[in-house]
């Protein structure tokens, strides 16, 4: 093997840059040529690979985003398109391709790999919903920025005694509003993955105000409702309350990647080369009890949903059921 590729495909995610960064130094160290493909699947369909050097790509390691650019392309589920993306690899003498991104990314290096192309995934996506690893590249910076945020909300919401229901990311994962529920010492966390009664949720918050809160926090997860939907429920039941609404959005994607992301998503890169150099294709990198960990794409995307942490959100339920 003498010329392997990376992309970044779907959603960007804090980390990113690290694992490229990983994989081009990992490579070089194997004798290795590294090219970057731009734009994602749509940029592997048209061509636009470039090789990548230590000086525009050792600076972003503490960057967020993706510095291989992301993008959405659906097309690549056509037989006829797949093709077209094999035949720019063979152009480009390219051996071997690592894919990072998340659920819809792995369904591309699958593709290729059933087309006998080796691809590996390396899971990047902050909603931290890929099963099989315990942590993806992303999630623990989009905790920290949603973390920040929600104590800044906090200050303001106890200044004027109010009840803030912040929404954050999570379209079919609860993870995010886990975490950073249950480190902002929310009184509830609502996501996608358990039901919830609005009456037991007002209830809940009243029960800290009278034990003596001054303000109240839910976190949302987008992936139930929309904030605005939730807060309009929500008011019709308590009505003596002063609710406000705010969606963080897309900050939670932005910004300099944690020491663990970034530590993570090296180890990842690296060992994804090994493992190309190896012989191995079909796999994705993960993480394990804090250590690297091997899964089969294959049997990754047979499984519908990742499992949630239940102790973080039964410790949240437990430390919020006070007179209930």
């Amino acid at each position: 093997m003498k010329r392997i590729a990376v992309l970044t495909s779907g959603g960007d995610a804090p980390g990113m840059n690290a694992a490229i960064r990983a994989i081009l130094d990992q490579g070089m160290h194997h004798g290795l040529e590294v090219y970057g493909i731009f734009h994602g699947y749509k940029g592997l369909v048209e061509g636009d690979f470039r090789l990548l050097t230590v000086k525009e790509v050792h600076h972003r390691l503490k960057t967020g985003g993706t510095l291989l650019y992301s993008a959405r392309y659906p097309e690549f589920a056509q037989a006829e398109i797949q093709q077209l993306a094999l035949q720019q690899l063979k152009k480009h003498q390219i051996e071997g391709l690592i894919v990072i991104g998340g659920d819809g990314s792995f369904q591309g290096a699958l593709a290729l790999n059933k087309l006998g192309f080796p691809a590996i995934g390396i899971p990047g996506t902050i909603d931290n919903d890929i099963p099989g690893t315990e942590y993806t590249i992303g999630f623990d910076s989009a905790v920290t920025v949603a973390l920040d945020a929600i104590d800044k909300i906090s200050d303001t919401a106890a200044s004027h005694e109010r009840t803030f229901v912040v929404e954050v990311m999570g379209r079919s994962a609860g993870d995010i509003a886990i975490w950073a529920g249950v480190a902002a010492g929310a009184d509830a966390i609502i996501i996608p993955e358990e039901g919830f009664e609005m009456t037991e949720i007002v209830e809940r918050v009243r029960s800290g105000r009278r034990s003596g809160r001054d303000h109240s926090l839910i976190i949302l997860a987008e992936g139930v409702m929309k904030v605005d939907e939730f807060v309009t429920r929500y008011t019709t039941i308590a009505q003596e309350q002063d609710v406000r609404g705010i969606a963080l959005s897309h900050i939670q994607r932005g910004g300099a990647p944690t020491a663990r992301d970034r530590v993570f998503a090296q180890l990842m890169g690296a060992k994804a080369v090994d493992n190309l150099i190896n012989g191995l294709s079909g796999i994705y990198m993960g993480i394990i009890q804090e250590r690297l960990a091997t899964f089969d794409i294959v049997e990754t995307l047979k499984k519908k949903d990742k499992s949630i942490r239940e102790d973080l959100y039964q410790l949240n339920y437990e430390l919020t059921d006070r007179d209930l």
